[in-house]
């Protein structure tokens, strides 16, 4: 099979007889094998119905739903466990993205030999208030993943090979940073492809503002288990023997600046006078602590039933 059309949706009732009709128009015309998987989230106005009637009509389209709303992680994940395509392409089903890319982004992958191919919304139509923190997440998950080449890594239009949906999982809220999950899977040849963004049709869109917040604290969560996830003494031992050193240190220095006062017969306060000595108590606490958690972290590392799974991409 050519291509593997994974579509997550929330409440989209309206817009799927058309985005399913478009997309099996887009296919025909270029002569696809394909399938349709449409994820129903656990909406309540009616999709599933709908996605029960659309493949009725239509032998390409396959359908799963959830028992309640679990978010485009879940959905995504458990769309990329299904997926039997050469390509995959992702996409919403809200109609802003064009099906009329597909073509582009499969050749990206089939003849660029590209791992994965990200939709590039250049020209937007959403509100400044989503437009400006998108940029600067955007900005922030250059900086930290090392994928300089990416404008829009939260696009949900994009092209995976399948090896790479299913070396991946996806989870939580990071279906943002997808790139991010195949790069340190080992998919290293991420390219990115202007795509077009249109106006929703249809409904209101299901991302507040909390979005936000959780698409920060996902980044550093990713960031931080796909550095140090095999080996997180190497960050806890680090950060410990750091403050513990510098919390020894301040305390060797007020106890050699005491022992000279009373030595020369000078005047000296108790330690405990000095705000220096509560700094290096809670340095060397502190240190201990974070050492300690290293060596638990370690434990759990090496106890976990993937401690020794690692991508292989051929053998002879």
């Amino acid at each position: 099979m050519d291509i593997s059309v994974v579509v997550p949706l929330y409440d989209e009732v309206e817009s799927l007889p058309e985005l399913t009709s478009w997309i099996s128009k887009v296919m025909a015309e270029n002569r696809f094998s394909y399938e349709i998987i449409l994820i129903d989230d656990g909406s309540s106005d009616g999709s599933w119905d709908m996605i029960v009637k659309l493949k009725d009509g239509n032998p390409h389209i396959r359908g799963i739903k959830f028992r309640r709303n679990y978010g485009k992680s879940a959905a995504l994940n458990i769309g990329f466990e299904a997926t039997k395509g050469d390509v995959v392409i992702t996409m919403d089903a809200d109609l802003q993205d064009s099906p009329d890319e597909i073509p582009g982004l499969y050749r990206r992958i089939t003849q660029d030999n590209y791992d994965l191919v990200s939709g590039w919304k250049a020209k937007r139509y959403d509100p400044l208030s989503k437009t400006l923190p998108t940029k600067l997440f955007n900005a922030a998950t250059r900086k930290m993943s090392g994928i300089p080449n990416l404008h829009d890594f939260n696009c949900g239009l994009k092209a995976y090979r399948k090896a790479v949906v299913k070396n991946i999982e996806v989870y939580g809220e990071m279906h943002r940073y997808i790139p991010v999950l195949a790069k340190w899977a080992g998919f290293t040849k991420i390219g990115e492809q202007v795509v077009e963004h249109r106006a929703r049709k249809y409904g209101k869109t299901k991302f507040g503002m909390s979005r936000f917040v959780n698409g920060f604290l996902d980044l550093l969560s990713i960031f931080f288990v796909g550095k140090f996830g095999k080996r997180p003494m190497h960050f806890f031992g680090m950060m410990g023997t750091l403050s513990f050193l510098t919390g020894l240190f301040i305390a060797i220095w007020i106890i050699s600046e005491k022992l000279y006062l009373i030595a020369h017969g000078l005047h000296y306060r108790d330690i405990t006078d000095n705000p220096l000595f509560y700094l290096a108590l809670v340095a060397i606490i502190l240190g201990s602590q974070l050492f300690l958690t290293g060596f638990v972290a370690e434990l759990v590392s090496r106890n976990a039933p993937e401690r020794n799974k690692y991508q292989i991409e051929d053998s002879i």
